[in-house]
């Protein structure tokens, strides 16, 4: 069956001018304690840290973040030129004064360079947010993987590789990075919200190991929801298949079949993820959430 999510891996970088800050390892790595000096303490303008931000859903949500007020980090692995690209348009689409979208303190939209599926890695990612930007206030835990595989045949589902890989970025990374955010979200009163998959909820999806790892996450964010509050709400949001570089990899019959089969007779957008990802950053009601934005598909 086709897949039923944007499945994208993740993607840091940032930028100046256009800022972008390629992984150069310091000598030392960024300390908390070093805000004071990145960042003006009178700043008050929310930070929100998007994983996998260069593209897709995440790129849409920044898009839509920075029109709100927001300052942004995105997240990238390897395409600097799209992280770059997405920063430029970040500066342009703020609403914030010009002062505070770049000043000798810094910018209010970088990239970040990591590899989601290392937790050192992901520990860095939110200890440079924390330095560059002064607080975090809103983590959008993006990151997925998938390989596609015959949805029919058990055999070529039982691929341990698949298996370690999609619990490692689809699970574990999103505990990795709500561990090393909790402090900061708890001092914000802050939103974690992940990307999931409709995959999660009824069996379809890529691969086996997508649809069972989509599900545990689902209800990895239920159990943070609980362990997390009152301070901090957890939340996700589940696609269906929406029109990105990833579902490029389907036939337009394919695709065709798929929007037959929505009782709206459409396509989700990243757009509509972005507007979700946005009323769970607001909301001071809603944790433990699941929202499938599917166009009706598995109603």
């Amino acid at each position: 069956m086709m897949a039923a999510a944007d499945e994208t891996t993740s993607s840091t970088w940032s930028d100046t001018a256009n800022t972008v800050r390629e992984e150069e390892p310091p000598p030392q790595p960024p300390q908390e304690g070093d805000v004071a000096a990145a960042v003006p303490p009178s700043s008050r303008s929310p930070v929100a840290l998007i994983t996998a931000g260069s593209a897709g859903v995440g790129a849409a949500t920044a898009r839509l973040l920075a029109r709100r007020g927001y300052r942004v980090v995105i997240n990238f692995s390897h395409n600097t030129e799209r992280a770059r690209k997405v920063v430029g348009e970040l500066q342009q689409l703020s609403c914030l004064p010009a002062h505070e979208i770049q000043n000798e303190h810094g910018n209010a939209f970088l990239a970040i360079r990591a590899d989601l599926g290392r937790r050192d890695e992901i520990g860095r990612l939110v200890r440079e947010t924390v330095v560059q930007m002064g607080r975090l206030d809103v983590v959008f835990s993006n990151g997925g993987w998938t390989k596609f595989r015959d949805m029919t045949s058990i055999d070529d589902n039982a691929i341990d590789e698949d298996w370690d890989m999609c619990f490692n970025i689809n699970v574990k990374s999103h505990l990795w990075l709500m561990q090393a955010a909790k402090r900061h979200l708890d001092e914000a009163e802050g939103a974690f919200i992940t990307t999931a998959s409709t995959a999660g909820i009824t069996p379809s999806g890529s691969s086996l190991a997508y649809s069972v790892t989509k599900a545990a996450q689902i209800h990895l964010v239920k159990n943070l929801a609980v362990m997390a509050a009152p301070r901090i709400r957890v939340n996700s949001v589940s696609p269906g298949l929406l029109l990105t570089e990833w579902s490029d990899r389907f036939s337009e019959q394919a695709k065709d079949a798929y929007r037959q089969k929505t009782k709206l007779k459409c396509f989700p957008t990243v757009e509509d993820v972005a507007e979700q990802v946005l009323t769970f950053a607001k909301s001071r009601s809603m944790t433990g959430v699941n929202v499938p934005l599917d166009a009706g598909f598995i109603v």
